[in-house]
């Protein structure tokens, strides 16, 4: 696991024990647990926004307007 034996993750426990203090550290393991889920979850639901185009058959498309010849939208030539 990353290279990290026992003794070397006893000392990094000992470190984190002596930062927070025995009262924070379940805490932070509450914390840092719904991080996860959180995230987990996260990636397993869907979009909540559709982003992707719909192609319209022939049928259904219609035919778009054609432009304004007096002048009202656009460059006035």
């Amino acid at each position: 696991m990353f290279g990290l034996g026992m003794p070397e993750l006893l000392v990094l426990l000992l470190i984190v024990l002596v930062l927070f203090g025995a009262g924070r550290l379940p805490e932070i393991g509450l914390s840092i647990g719904k991080a996860i889920r959180g995230f987990k979850k996260g990636i397993a639901e869907p979009d909540a926004i559709d982003v992707t185009p719909h192609a319209q058959s022939g049928a259904d498309a219609k035919p778009s307007p054609p432009p304004s010849q007096n002048g009202e939208k656009g460059f006035k030539a």
